[in-house]
């Protein structure tokens, strides 16, 4: 927390932390006021965008959520069913931590993982095997040996 006399005597530092994470800035005359970077507005308005989007599943009239989401995502529909369910149950479970934290960037980034995801599907690029790599896998590498 600042106070309005640190941004005449410390503009600096108050602006090197508004660009970090928002700040509240305290006022003798008047009602405290938050700075925050231009990126960190931008992504509380997407996080409020979906978190509109999302609060429509609730006055769905009778559709099941995958459903409503394919709706409001189209997207969506260059994903598997199964996959479908998957990427709604991470965005929605996403969401809820973001509401929960404040944080918006997980369910953004979820979401934007899904939508990328069915792009490249769309653009036939999952028609390519994929092999997955597991942590056992990883942890049984021999050691020192050069990944990169």
């Amino acid at each position: 927390m600042y106070r309005s006399s640190d941004l005449c005597r410390n503009s600096a530092d108050v602006f090197a932390a508004a660009a970090d994470h928002p700040i509240t800035v305290t006022r003798r005359d008047g009602e405290p006021l938050v700075l925050m970077s231009e990126r960190e507005d931008h992504a509380r308005n997407e996080l409020l965008q979906l978190a509109a989007q999302l609060m429509g599943v609730t006055t769905s009239d009778g559709r099941n959520v995958v459903e409503f989401m394919v709706g409001q995502f189209p997207w969506m529909l260059a994903l598997t069913p199964d996959d479908q369910e998957d990427s709604v149950r991470e965005v929605l479970n996403a969401a809820r931590a973001n509401f929960s934290t404040g944080q918006p960037h997980l369910a953004l980034s979820t979401l934007t993982s899904w939508r990328e995801t069915a792009e490249a599907v769309a653009a036939s690029l999952g028609e390519l095997p994929v092999e997955w790599i597991d942590d056992d896998a990883v942890s049984e590498c021999p050691s020192g040996a050069d990944y990169s």
